[in-house]
């Protein structure tokens, strides 16, 4: 690999599916479009241009010979890339092989689509089954995309999808519906074929040509699938598509281009894609460079540069079929320095939104409409204040803390304040056990029914967070900061001593507490990870060494992580593999691992690091993967879990930037304070002795990491670099 990565560098696994094999489909964006290809050769679903939107409507599904190609049975072999989906299959003679793409600032999703005759010469009938549920919506706030009914016309070999609002179906409680407040939209898809291609005569369904193809002749055709407010917006756009012929050659390479900018932009301090910049890791460890790269890629695949947004830039969650246009600010939180070094512009005016709408009343917001979205998740004290730590202390933008906004109780506050609210926030929501009660399974981790109340990881994140309030108010001053510093601090301690009382003594695990006072051990990943990064320096030796070994013999697998552990007595509950026993959300691998290191298992996280990279191999981290025993590895990889009940889940998830995170905090160990000040204590002697982090920008300075320390550039050397 080059120091620069580019999209042949995340080319993805070899992932064979024949109809529905415990595959998530792979997605595409060009960061205002988005969609993900099917289980088919050339079939599309899920684009969505916000506001208007074709939900989860497949279209696109190939017919041979008159009949639907994927009836036959045959597998389709599917390679990811940033730029492209690239998907083969044999049917009846036929080798099929598509590229599939999102061109460059269009509404669009395109197919290439190359057919080549592997038998004698033959006259071959291809077809495109086309559906569009197309409408435009001005709130997007549930988890399901938009959709509704359509009626579809056909013009030779192109259909416009409109929505229906005369019929009963669009009246009806069925889950395709028009809703008050929709307006109007439109879907163009047209098949391209080449001059000598017959076009057959039919309705708007199935849209087919015949070709004669010589014994091991090919033909090249395309099918191109706009959306827009308008019909002629969406026309048009398919014109500027389809105008680069068939093969879609054009289009294609700039695909790449477009996205190997992007991927390049991330490192670079004077590309001007994003606002600052990811420093360059330098590294003999193929794995710590894979999932270095990994987690930088995946924060920027939720980029959304969309005009319809009233944020401006903004970063998704979860794409392509769940949450569109939401940010969850828990899963913002777990990409936090990545946020902070990468894009501190567009991070300023996200946390400045969040806070003016009540951090306590929701879990995220949208960004069509601004407004909030969910219930509150029991996290967001915690990672309001380590996202407003990392952005002041990556940026040294101080001036942010005295910007004013209103807390819950409508009482305006300087943003300084609000992180010292925040953290004394859990003193109101203090159990029969001394410690904050976070409620119940909705607030927390939704499919683990005993992980609730009174739990060490959030209780433990607030002595964190208490913390980081005391170094705030010293860093500023002024009259009767040292008492208030000092309290702080002092009341951290008091609830230290409640948090270590929930440990199960000699087992490397917590209880939580329930409301009636009793004790119910849980072994979850969170536990560890959470309080292996706020407290680990707080625990005595022997508990530290148990929790590693834990996380050593129950969590963690050749490959990722089990969220829950087999031997837990809630497994049972559920199989989202997010959060339970057959697998990880993707945050939890690389938090568990942080958490190892710290508590002294840095030789445990080598030996896994390799596994870990290998799960790397099926494009950006999806919202969970599988652990080894419920799903085959893909190529040695942990598979994604699939987005069908009863898993629920998304191809991918944008707390991609904790790999990177690992890498920083982890490996190198680099601590930056509310002041700036740079230190590092990694275990790189354990991984890569040799490794550097080049670049690293605190403000207005620049630092170089290696096993030796933290090096400032001079003004000279920096503009030597230059």
């Amino acid at each position: 690999m080059t120091t620069v990565p580019t999209c042949a560098d995340f080319t993805s696994a070899r992932i064979v599916d024949r109809f529905d094999d415990m595959i998530n489909p792979p997605g595409l964006t060009n960061h205002w479009a988005t969609a993900q290809v099917d289980h088919d050769v050339v079939a599309v679903r899920s684009l969505n241009v916000p506001p208007v939107a074709q939900g989860d409507t497949i279209t696109g599904q190939l017919y041979l010979g008159g009949r639907l190609a994927r009836s036959y049975g045959q597998p389709v072999a599917t390679t990811w890339r940033p730029d492209r989906v690239e998907r083969t299959t044999t049917i009846d003679g036929l080798e099929i092989a598509t590229v599939t793409v999102c061109p460059p600032d269009e509404p669009a999703v395109a197919v290439r689509i190359e057919v080549r005759n592997l038998g004698d010469a033959r006259t071959a009938r291809l077809g495109l089954w086309l559906a569009s549920t197309v409408t435009s919506r001005p709130r997007w706030a549930r988890a399901e995309l938009p959709q509704a009914p359509n009626v579809l016309r056909r013009e030779g070999l192109t259909v416009v999808g409109t929505p229906d609002t005369d019929t009963e179906v669009s009246r009806s409680s069925f889950g395709i519906q028009l809703q008050e407040g929709d307006a109007p939209a439109a879907s163009v898809q047209r098949l391209l074929a080449p001059a000598e291609a017959r076009e057959l005569a039919g309705g708007p369904r199935v849209v087919e040509v015949e070709l004669d193809l010589a014994a091991g002749g090919t033909a090249v055709l395309g099918y191109v699938h706009a959306i827009a407010a308008t019909e002629q917006q969406a026309r048009d756009a398919v014109d500027r598509i389809a105008a680069d012929g068939p093969g879609l050659d054009g289009v294609v390479a700039a695909s790449e281009a477009a996205w190997d900018r992007r991927l390049a932009g991330l490192f670079d301090p004077d590309d001007d894609t994003f606002s600052g910049s990811m420093p360059v890791l330098e590294t003999s460890n193929d794995a710590l460079r894979t999932l270095y790269r990994w987690g930088a890629m995946g924060v920027l695949w939720f980029m959304r540069d969309n005009p319809a947004s009233v944020l401006g830039r903004s970063y998704d969650t979860l794409m392509p079929r769940y949450w569109a246009t939401t940010t969850f600010i828990w899963d913002y939180s777990l990409s936090s320095q990545t946020h902070a070094m990468l894009d501190p512009a567009q991070m300023r005016r996200q946390l400045a939104h969040w806070i003016s709408l009540d951090i306590e009343k929701h879990f995220g917001t949208e960004w069509l409409t601004g407004s909030p979205v969910g219930y509150w998740y029991s996290v967001n004290h915690y990672a309001m204040t380590r996202l407003v730590r990392d952005y002041v202390a990556f940026t040294q933008d101080r001036a942010f803390l005295d910007e004013v906004f209103a807390d819950a109780d409508g009482n305006e506050r300087r943003i300084a304040d609000h992180v010292r609210a925040w953290a004394r926030a859990w003193q109101h929501l203090r159990g029969p056990g001394g410690l904050a009660d976070y409620g119940g399974i909705d607030n927390l981790l939704e499919c683990v029914s005993s992980y609730t109340h009174e739990i060490a990881s959030l209780n433990a994140a607030n002595v964190w967070c208490m913390r980081a309030a005391a170094e705030l108010v010293e860093m500023e001053g002024g009259e009767g900061a040292e008492a208030e510093a000092a309290a702080l601090r002092a009341d951290a301690e008091d609830l230290l001593a409640k948090v270590r009382d929930l440990y199960v003594p000699g087992a490397g695990f917590f209880h939580t507490r329930q409301p009636d006072g009793s004790l119910e051990e849980t072994r979850h990943c969170y536990d560890f990870a959470t309080v292996g990064t706020t407290i680990a320096d707080d625990l005595p030796e022997d508990v530290r060494a148990e929790m590693v070994r834990f996380f050593d013999t129950e969590l963690r697998t050749p490959s990722w992580l089990r969220a829950l552990s087999a031997h837990d007595p809630d497994a049972g509950y559920s199989l989202r593999a997010d959060h339970q026993w057959n697998g990880a959300y993707p945050a939890w691998p690389p938090d568990a691992a942080r958490a190892a290191i710290a508590l002294g298992g840095a030789d445990v996280v080598a030996q896994w690091l390799p596994g870990l990279a290998r799960s790397t191999n099926q494009g950006p981290p999806g919202q969970g993967h599988f652990v080894e025993e419920a799903a085959d590895p893909v190529e040695g990889g942990a598979r994604k879990a699939p987005p069908q009940w009863p898993y629920l889940l998304d191809w991918s998830c944008s707390s991609a930037g904790s790999f990177s995170e690992l890498v920083i905090s982890g490996v190198f160990g680099v601590e930056v304070g509310w002041d700036g000040t740079v230190t590092a204590s990694g275990c790189l002697d354990a991984i890569d002795p040799g490794a550097r982090l080049l670049g690293l920008r605190v403000g207005d300075r620049v630092y170089d990491v290696d096993a030796t320390g933290v090096h400032e550039r001079t003004s000279q050397q920096q503009d030597d670099r230059a």
